[in-house]
């Protein structure tokens, strides 16, 4: 035999051939439906299939900015909560500042009160003691530092002391004491400090005590009383 095989070794007359195409045709048609309906079920949907019904649009836009309005009033309302409790702290670190400032200036009031006597008793050997002997002024100079040291641990502390001689009665500031007459001096004018007060960063430490006027006694208005009814008397007479 010569040439290349023959592919269809297999002879159909025009009628065989007919029929065996028609049973062809006829096995792949369930296959090309199938085929078909997969297609037809893959595919996307119209514009038509998917159009909303009539007025659902606008439902679903009101229903949106309903939300939209019930989330802004959630928000401002979290923001007010939360601007009111921030303003409570602050308010609350500042007070508790405060009274801590308080409590250190209570203590150390409380303190130097203790300390005080210790300063009027130097205060009275600075005045009362003139020492003659050598040895008596060596130890007298020591007491003298040992003032000065105390006097300079206070100023740093911020403790001044009170001058009050010839100032208006404050009772605020001083506790009277002794009140007499004075032609010197009006009514009710510190005369004498009897025991010196001292203020701590504007906070009374310790009242003063003190001595008031009383101002000009009775004597002082009697006088031109007396002599207005003498010339009186010499003018009726």
């Amino acid at each position: 035999m010569s040439g290349a095989a023959n592919p269809f070794p297999i002879e159909f007359s025009e009628g065989e051939g007919q029929a065996a195409a028609d049973a062809r045709d006829d096995r792949s048609r369930p296959l090309d439906d199938a085929m078909a309906a997969i297609g037809t079920e893959g595919a996307e949907p119209s514009a038509q299939d998917t159009a909303p019904a009539d007025g659902s649009s606008d439902v679903r836009v009101r229903e949106l900015e309903d939300a939209l309005a019930s989330l802004r009033g959630e928000h401002d309302s979290l923001r007010s909560q939360y601007m009111r409790i921030a303003a409570d702290f602050d308010n609350f670190r500042k007070r508790q500042s405060r009274d801590q400032d308080d409590l250190r200036l209570q203590i150390t009031c409380s303190t130097l009160s203790e300390i005080l006597p210790v300063v009027d008793n130097f205060e009275r050997a600075r005045q009362q003691l003139d020492p003659q002997a050598e040895e008596a002024q060596s130890i007298h100079r020591s007491y003298q530092g040992l003032y000065k040291q105390l006097v300079e641990v206070f100023k740093q502390l911020g403790v001044a002391p009170m001058r009050v001689e010839g100032e208006p009665f404050d009772p605020n500031l001083h506790e009277a004491v002794l009140r007499e007459v004075s032609d010197e001096h009006a009514e009710d004018v510190v005369i004498a400090e009897l025991q010196r007060g001292y203020q701590l960063q504007g906070r009374v430490l310790r009242h003063a005590l003190v001595k008031v006027s009383m101002g000009p006694g009775p004597s002082g208005g009697a006088a031109p009383a007396a002599q207005a009814d003498a010339e009186s008397a010499e003018h009726e007479a």
